[in-house]
């Protein structure tokens, strides 16, 4: 029987806990750049299906790439000049208002707020619910959330430089994909690369589905939204139509949580009217059931399909790990491992 040297099992134990913590702490500082990392790659995948569909068309993949680079580019560019006028002066009413308001408080709001609750709900005590909100108000440190205005401008400055990373790694990513498959392909064994290659081109065909469904998702709600809002005489069509285009991008809970501060903007004094959140709140009801039963399916319909409580899970974990970035991967992530376990764990348990 062998007797290891109680010395080096120890040294070679504490050389690994060393390696790990090391490794640990490689991964905490260069989180950032891997998220812009993650980021671009999930975009390069989701551009994939566009270039795809350009060079069946006999185009040359760089020509394609191109094109495609160039037309979101155009397409972005165009919305930011169209829009950005806009929402900025809009945004400057909102702070505006929101100044009005905090100085000559929440009475006079409140006042026609209770006689309308009060109209719509006769049993409740709207004057105890008012006072629970007036209590609140009051209670907020304003010099806090001034402190919180500031770095929020700092984090939307560095999300600008690490919006303009992400982009650029995205086009290499774009550009590059057939090279950076091709490398990857190579690692595995010959006998099991055809297998390999076919589980690989599915799942990025899926996670590009996804991204472009996504999107067409966000534009759809964007455009309808902008469109009602304009109706029904919303404040700030500009801003809250770019909202629901934004947080629809999200999945799950996105159409919402957009939905939510959609309607809450329309409750501003002043600007808004309580009828107007009726309207509002009765809108994005009917449309997150049209988007739910009718849209996602036709959009999402050559993407995976995932059950939703594997969506609801993916969604709430991706969420926690990486937050807004987690939560789009999620999705997708659960779709590659699906086609896993449907494509090779279950075959090979029948085998046994």
């Amino acid at each position: 029987m062998k007797i290891h040297n109680p010395f080096r099992v120890a040294f070679i134990a504490t050389l690994g806990v060393g390696l790990g913590i090391v490794l640990i702490s490689s991964i905490q500082t260069l989180s950032t750049i891997l998220l812009y990392v993650g980021t671009a790659l999930f975009l390069s995948l989701g551009l994939e299906p566009a270039i795809s569909f350009l060079e069946r068309r006999r185009m040359k993949r760089w020509l394609a790439v191109l094109i495609t680079v160039a037309g979101i580019l155009a397409a972005f560019t165009g919305i930011v000049l169209m829009i950005v006028p806009i929402i900025v002066d809009q945004i400057s009413q909102l702070v505006v208002l929101i100044s009005d308001a905090l100085d000559e408080g929440v009475e006079p709001f409140l006042a026609d707020f209770r006689t309308w609750l009060g109209g719509v709900f006769p049993y409740l005590d709207v004057d105890r619910v008012l006072q629970y909100v007036t209590d609140w108000v009051n209670s907020l440190d304003f010099a806090a959330i001034g402190e919180s205005v500031i770095a929020f401008g700092a984090a939307v400055v560095a999300g600008i430089a690490g919006g303009f990373i992400v982009m650029i790694l995205t086009i290499y990513f774009t550009a590059s994909t057939p090279n950076l498959k091709a490398a990857v392909y190579q690692l595995v064994p010959a006998s099991r690369r055809a297998r390999f290659i076919d589980l690989a081109e599915q799942i990025t065909d899926s996670v590009g589905y996804f991204v472009m469904g996504q999107l067409s998702l966000g534009l759809t709600n964007g455009v309808l939204s902008f469109i009602f809002l304009s109706i029904i005489g919303a404040p700030f069509t500009a801003v809250l139509a770019v909202v629901a285009l934004l947080f629809s991008i999200i999945p799950l809970v996105g159409t919402l949580t957009g939905s939510a501060i959609i309607v809450l903007t329309c409750l501003l004094p002043g600007v808004g009217s309580p009828g107007t959140a009726l309207a509002a709140a009765i809108y994005y009801l009917i449309y997150m059931q049209i988007e739910a039963y009718v849209l996602a399916p036709r959009i999402m319909s050559r993407a995976v399909s995932v059950p939703g409580a594997v969506v609801v899970i993916a969604a709430l974990a991706g969420g926690s790990l990486l937050g807004l970035l987690g939560a789009l991967v999620a999705i997708p992530v659960a779709a590659s491992i699906l086609i896993i376990y449907r494509q090779v764990v279950i075959p090979k348990m029948n085998e046994l």
